[in-house]
């Protein structure tokens, strides 16, 4: 999932959003908000009545429903695949056409949400202050949540270099960080995901703090190499890649050389977290028999 495409938490319920940096608004999964307003937990059972609602809609010549369009978005299964959408307006109209005792909660949410993105663009430091907070709830260090946030920043700026040289978001930018990962850890990112039992989950989320440091050291030395080279081509950025890749490579080798471990495991943040649950509950447990 790209960084437009969010998945947003509406009573434990699951919403795909994604953010059109262009037209500077969300749009949204309409199934998924038939799901909550329906109290529909069969996907299956949601797309049947939206499929219904849109046809008595279009019948009566609705105009929102002839302005909505689709977008590739994740299904249940991973892949993506081509969703109705509509943006925040449309689908406050849209509601209107659901009876359901959760529309009025439902839409002072959808309001919230957009009030939301409009804040973090004026004020990037929001969005970072809401992510630190995401990760304290899901049980993280303090020093790995600093090194997560690093990532991002440091991220930010290679995209942004790229951008510069004129590369494109997709394809072009998921071969070259793959080339990078290949590079410093001796894995591609789908082997290094394999490794750590991962599916849908984001890698970066899922490395321990090492892990974060050395990733964050090859995208960076990527971009340094970029900006002092100014490569001109896709091919010429590739050789930037494995080149910012090789450095963090360099300083991986040598520290498990001389601590005798092995950077890359198969740790991954749900074994973290149960393993310092089980050692909370265990020191409890002592203080309790002390």
């Amino acid at each position: 999932m790209s960084k437009q495409d969010k998945i947003q938490i509406y009573d434990d319920s699951k919403i795909r959003t994604h953010w059109d940096s262009e037209a500077e608004k969300w749009y949204i999964s309409i199934v998924d908000v038939v799901a909550v307003l329906t109290d529909q937990s069969d996907f299956q059972k949601a797309r049947k009545y939206w499929n219904k609602l849109k046809e008595r809609l279009k019948n009566e010549g609705n105009q929102t429903v002839t302005n909505c369009h689709q977008l590739k978005m994740p299904a249940a299964d991973g892949k993506m695949r081509k969703t109705d959408v509509a943006d925040t307006e449309q689908l406050f109209r849209l509601i209107q056409s659901i009876p359901s005792p959760k529309a009025e909660p439902f839409k002072l949410w959808l309001a919230q949400i957009a009030s939301e993105r409009i804040d973090e663009m004026q004020d990037p430091e929001i969005s970072i202050d809401r992510a630190l907070k995401q990760y304290l709830e899901l049980g993280y260090s303090e020093n790995w949540i600093n090194q997560r946030l690093k990532t991002i920043e440091i991220r930010k700026e290679l995209t942004d270099e790229w951008k510069r040289r004129g590369l494109k978001e997709g394809i072009q930018f998921a071969t070259l960080t793959n080339i990078i990962t290949k590079a410093w850890a001796d894995k591609t990112t789908r082997e290094y995901k394999i490794l750590k039992g991962l599916k849908k989950e984001n890698l970066r989320d899922n490395m321990t703090n090492t892990e974060l440091i050395l990733n964050m050291l090859a995208e960076a030395s990527t971009k340094d190499i970029s900006e002092a080279v100014e490569p001109e081509n896709f091919e010429e950025n590739i050789i930037v890649a494995k080149q910012g890749g090789n450095v963090a490579k360099v300083a991986r080798e040598e520290l498990e050389a001389k601590t005798g471990k092995k950077v890359i495991t198969s740790l991954n943040a749900k074994t973290l977290l149960e393993e310092k649950m089980a050692k909370e509950l265990k020191d409890c447990d002592n203080d309790k028999k002390g």
